[in-house]
């Protein structure tokens, strides 16, 4: 009978440590998953910053472009306004003096 019961114990112990060693397997496991999905995180972050930092230059140098385009125009505007103000401006103030006496 002792020897059926040390025989139980020994399948138990067995047992035990086959459990333990899943356990301990396991928690390997999830420490070498956590440290790939930190490094996954880590080069997905760097990726992304790199891209949001790409376009953020594209933008900023159409956003300048576009700001230099406009400039450029209100420029060219304001020049013909200024050329044609002094190429007329007498006449312009002999109508706008026909305007006021005429009443």
């Amino acid at each position: 009978m002792d020897s059926i019961v040390n025989r139980l114990t020994e399948i138990e112990d067995a047992a035990a440590a086959i459990v333990q060693h899943a356990r301990d397997q396991q928690d390997a496991l999830d420490n070498e998953y956590a440290e790939k999905r930190k490094a996954f995180d880590a080069e997905l972050e760097k990726k992304t910053e790199a891209r949001i930092s790409a376009i953020r230059g594209q933008l900023e140098q159409s956003t300048s472009q576009i700001l230099d385009s406009q400039t450029g125009q209100s420029d060219a505007a304001i020049d013909a306004l200024q050329k044609e103000y002094d190429q007329r401006h007498t006449e312009y103030a002999r109508e706008i003096l026909r305007r006021i006496t005429e009443v």
